[in-house]
């Protein structure tokens, strides 16, 4: 396979802008790259994590324009952390705004973990609008994908010390039913029960994502702001099961993307979101590259990485 491909070197922005999309929410967009280049939209994961300075840097900045979003409640759109109407399918509409807003007919969709759920059910509401698709980390929202990640019996079983922090917050006659116990804690009324369950949640997730230990990782993880976004939301999203009527609303819906081009990145040891669900996924895809790598979750992993920056260059040939 030779040498692993690497990060481009970071770009600035070209512009970024607030944008309001209801009476409540206004979201932080940009753009960086090539502005007569190929459009590519960047999803972030979390839900509630927003996007930084390195999300650039997997699309060569000469051969394409890129965009980028914070989705609603996190990064630096506003009002931080806030809930209300804030569910998948207000998130695919500010999409489209963003779209309609730069004149883009069609962009390539570029996402990880949830960002790669957002961007499988974008594609499925707007196929008219995707050139192709790059996921990594795959997540299909479903019932026993979250059970597995925030419940014991899963992951809990691989890094069992970080699991019995996490717990640890939460009385023993409420643990059987963790996720609903740190809604109850996420929503309070109380400042210091909000932000203590919020990095106790983000720093599981912080344990869970990368192949080796990286304390520094899972520190980060637990900085406040970071964690109340995204375990606030991440949370609200689980407890309202995605906000759709069909556990399996992705792979139910799939045959109207199966002849998108797509490339996946998954990594073989990734604990967060299991491989079996990138593999159900291509086994829907008519036109689908599965690479699944010795890596774990993260996106910054250097096998992770080689696959992505790979896939862009890859697609950058193809549709100029």
């Amino acid at each position: 396979m030779g040498e692993l491909r690497t990060l481009y070197p970071e770009i600035e922005a070209n512009f970024s802008k607030m944008m309001k999309v209801d009476d409540t929410h206004t979201i932080y967009y940009e753009e960086s790259g090539n502005p007569s280049g190929i459009p590519v939209i960047f999803l972030h994961g979390g839900p509630g994590c927003g996007t930084s300075p390195t999300c650039r840097r997997y699309f060569d900045p000469k051969s394409y324009r890129i965009i980028m979003l914070d989705q609603r409640g996190s990064g630096k759109s506003t009002p931080h952390a806030c809930l209300k109407d804030n569910d998948t399918w207000h998130i695919i509409e500010d999409i489209e705004k963003v779209r309609e807003e730069l004149n883009i007919d069609k962009w390539l969709v570029f996402g990880g973990s949830w960002g790669s759920t957002l961007s499988l059910c974008y594609a499925i509401k707007h196929p008219e609008r995707v050139l192709g698709l790059i996921l990594r980390g795959i997540f299909l929202g479903r019932r026993e994908d979250i059970l597995w990640i925030y419940e014991k019996g899963g992951a809990s079983n691989i890094h069992p010390e970080a699991f019995d922090r996490y717990i640890s917050i939460i009385p023993e006659g409420e643990r059987n039913n963790l996720i609903e116990a740190y809604y109850k804690r996420l929503t309070s009324e109380n400042k210091k029960d909000r932000e203590l369950a919020a990095k106790e949640w983000s720093m599981w997730e912080g344990s869970l994502v990368t192949l080796y230990p990286d304390p520094n990782l899972e520190q980060s993880f637990g900085e406040i702001n970071y964690a109340i976004s995204m375990a606030t939301i991440e949370c609200h999203f689980w407890m309202n099961n995605m906000f759709w009527d069909d556990d399996n609303w992705i792979l139910n819906n799939i045959d109207v993307i199966k002849d998108i081009p797509t490339v996946i990145a998954h990594g073989r040891y990734d604990v967060d979101c299991r491989a079996i669900g990138a593999y159900e996924l291509s086994k829907r895809l008519n036109d689908c590259d599965l690479n699944i790598v010795v890596s774990g979750h993260s996106s910054g992993e250097p096998a992770i990485v080689d696959v992505l920056v790979r896939a862009t260059d890859k697609f950058k040939e193809v549709l100029k």
